[in-house]
């Protein structure tokens, strides 16, 4: 890759470099993932120039090198996730980046990483679509990532940061699960957190080292005990890899299913939203508590595990919910799985562009709200 680095961007590489642990500096999303995961200890980055998640390359391309670490710009976004693929077999930590429609092409891969166990960190930072689409502020990968659109039986974790820090955050703590699950993550953001500026601190890695001795190839030799495949040529074996792997994701479910919620205790309506949507409902549940409408925020941080246990706790209590995103209601259905029928769910949304305004919600909900006072329900 060749980058042509501004002035400001070298600045700020340098201002890094030598600033305190809890020092804060102002900041762009897609860089600090990038010097996040460069703090986790990630090894080797591969990967293809794509907007809005650019950046991060740029990034990379100028540190990583500095380090005696890989850096490789793929010729494609198929052979960036299979370098990927093929460097954590070994037991390092390793991550590409792209964006929406580019990691509709890794599809194949990533299923492939979850058959191996291998820990696969993937950031995709979204635009709009379908196709091609454009760089427009847009949450429309939340099926693609959950679901995934690779073969066969497998789950993604995947982590939803909605501010700068928690971008941060959150890439430690996606090279962490990776490893320690032996399961690909993704880091989903959007086009909106990838680009804003915020005050962010890096501080040490929270996570300790995972050891990967069992399971890391190292060549021909020295490889007794350890097996790294995805298809198994007998039956039974293949039937029994399968149950393993979901097996270990309720594991990770019951440990790391994580969630934020506002006010919900007294609310009668709860609105919910994942990633940058979180700030925007926040401050449209203040408005509505103004206006004498008892609403709460949910928010999964884990799209996958999704938090329906706690999701169909809060329904029993008969709290409505109000989904809002950035698409056709991609998260509307695991929200109203969770429910199972016990409390009223609505949607608020926009397939992409500007970002439903707090002043949008808080109208929306008013407007519910009386439909249903005049139903008398």
């Amino acid at each position: 890759m060749q980058c042509v680095l501004s002035a400001v961007l070298i600045w700020r590489l340098r201002y890094i470099d030598n600033m305190k642990n809890n020092e804060k500096v102002l900041i762009k999303g897609n860089y600090a993932i990038a010097q996040a995961a460069i703090n986790a200890g990630c090894q080797c980055y591969f990967g293809y120039p794509m907007t809005p998640q650019t950046e991060i390359g740029e990034y990379l391309s100028s540190k990583m090198p500095e380090l005696g670490r890989g850096f490789v710009c793929a010729e494609s976004e198929l052979a960036a996730i299979n370098m990927v693929i093929g460097a954590v077999s070994t037991g390092v930590k390793a991550m590409t980046t792209s964006s929406s429609c580019a990691v509709a092409l890794m599809q194949e891969a990533l299923s492939y990483a979850c058959g191996d166990e291998v820990p696969v960190v993937l950031v995709n930072v979204m635009r709009a679509g379908p196709g091609l689409g454009y760089i427009y502020p847009a949450q429309g990968d939340y099926n693609q990532s959950v679901y995934g659109g690779g073969n066969g039986d497998y789950k993604i974790i995947v982590l939803a940061p909605s501010t700068v820090q928690e971008c941060v955050d959150y890439t430690y703590r996606a090279f962490y699960l990776a490893q320690k699950y032996r399961n690909p993550v993704i880091l989903l953001a959007d086009g909106l957190l990838g680009q804003m500026m915020e005050p962010a601190s890096f501080g040490e890695n929270p996570y300790p080292e995972v050891d990967v001795s069992s399971w890391a190839l190292t060549g021909a030799k020295g490889r007794e005990g350890r097996a790294i495949y995805s298809c198994a040529p007998d039956e039974k074996k293949q039937i029994q890899h399968i149950y393993n792997l979901f097996r270990k994701f309720e594991v990770i479910a019951e440990n790391e299913t994580s969630y934020d919620e506002f006010e919900v205790e007294d609310a009668d309506i709860i609105l919910t939203a994942f990633g940058s949507m979180t700030r925007n409902i926040k401050a449209a549940m203040k408005v509505l508590r103004e206006k004498g409408i008892k609403a709460g925020c949910f928010r999964p941080i884990t799209l996958s595990p999704f938090p329906s246990k706690r999701i169909n706790e809060l329904a029993k209590q008969g709290k409505d919910f109000v989904v809002v995103e950035m698409n056709m209601g991609q998260m509307l259905k695991d929200v109203e799985y969770s429910v199972k029928g016990q409390s009223k769910v609505s949607l608020i949304n926009r397939p992409c562009g500007e970002w439903l305004s707090v002043e949008e919600i808080v109208s929306s909900v008013e407007k519910m709200v009386e439909v249903s006072y005049a139903a008398g329900i």
